[in-house]
């Protein structure tokens, strides 16, 4: 029997690669977004599935009445959009998290798979930061993954049974492209500006994971027996994939033609560092194996952009930069200062 999964943020940069892959794997799949990122998608179309336009903070247990399980994408998504107002980040992806989760149990949903962040670990002393690792999150955004986490845990029960899928930072072409993650910039101002741009020294590490790979692993722990997930949090990788910035600017460098590093130096850059340890993962799930690389994602990414006659213009706008087209979107007040639509 098919079994049904809500998929919330299914039109994001996730969810737009997630759902499809999903039916594909013999789910029936609904989705459940509020439109922030409608006009951002890359030029090439996409396959969609069916769902409804909602604030998650706005749902209720009839929503999710009927579905086995609940895979929960929607937030916002990045640091600086966090910094610009810690209330929505609070409201969203704190208490609208949790809120979710409660109506879930409620209307008898059995798993409920939270989509968390290894930069909870912020600026972590240890040397590779496992799922039991002391948290430090530096941002809003880390803080509400934190939160959320925690009063989600305290939800499981024998029918109602919480994972949390902590990943690193995603990287590779989506229909609703963004172009705000470390990988995906740097192959996009390479592209259009001939240097490989690092704003530090480019020594912080970050765990680095395809969203092509992201998409298959919460896939496959969907699927997996009650007993190996229930309750627990996953760092989701590989050890290969953890870099420094440097490096993943070096093998950008390889990539794109003609192009040169350019090291800022800056001291007013995000200076959070941390090595993902995935030895969870990896021996809870031995079959399961992450295929792309930092390298074979830059190749993608390039062919990508040039397939699409990605533009400078396209660097510095809007579109594919979150935090930008929010702005854009309350400038144009068709978002309200609680980032509610208007009309």
């Amino acid at each position: 029997m098919t079994k049904r999964v809500l998929l919330t943020g299914h039109n994001g940069y996730l969810g737009s690669r997630m759902g499809p892959m999903l039916q594909d794997a013999g789910y029936e799949v609904s989705g459940v977004d509020t439109g922030y990122f409608a006009e951002c998608t890359l030029p090439g179309g996409e396959r969609s599935v069916p769902g409804i336009r909602k604030d998650i903070r706005d749902l209720e247990a009839k929503d999710l009445e009927g579905f086995d399980a609940v895979i929960h994408l929607a937030a916002l998504s990045n640091d600086p959009i966090g910094n610009l107002n810690n209330d929505w980040t609070a409201q969203i992806n704190y208490r609208g998290s949790v809120n979710l989760a409660k109506l879930a149990k409620q209307a008898g949903v059995e798993r409920f798979m939270f989509s968390s962040s290894c930069i909870m670990y912020g600026l972590s002393q240890a040397k590779l930061c496992n799922e039991d690792s002391p948290l430090a999150p530096q941002t809003e955004y880390a803080r509400s993954k934190v939160r959320a986490e925690e009063e989600i845990r305290a939800l499981a029960d024998k029918s109602f049974s919480p994972i949390f899928m902590r990943n690193g930072t995603v990287y590779g072409i989506s229909p609703r492209m963004r172009i705000d993650t470390v990988l995906n910039d740097l192959v996009a101002t390479a592209m259009t500006t001939g240097k490989v741009t690092v704003q530090g020294d480019g020594t912080p590490w970050r765990p680095v994971v395809h969203v092509e790979d992201l998409c298959r692993s919460f896939i496959h722990v969907l699927g997996a027996p009650r007993e190996k997930i229930h309750n627990q949090a996953f760092n989701n990788g590989n050890e290969k994939l953890n870099h420094q910035i440097i490096d993943l600017a070096r093998i950008v460098s390889e990539t794109v033609p003609e192009t040169t590093v350019e090291v800022l130096g800056s001291e007013a850059v995000d200076k959070r560092t941390y090595k993902a340890d995935f030895t969870k993962f990896a021996t809870t799930f031995p079959e399961f194996s992450f295929n792309w690389t930092p390298k074979t994602g830059a190749a993608e990414l390039y062919e990508g952009y040039k397939a699409v006659g990605f533009r400078l213009e396209d660097l510095k706008g809007p579109r594919y930069v979150r935090l930008r087209w929010l702005r854009r979107l309350l400038d144009e007040a068709r978002l309200d200062s609680n980032l509610r639509w208007t009309h």
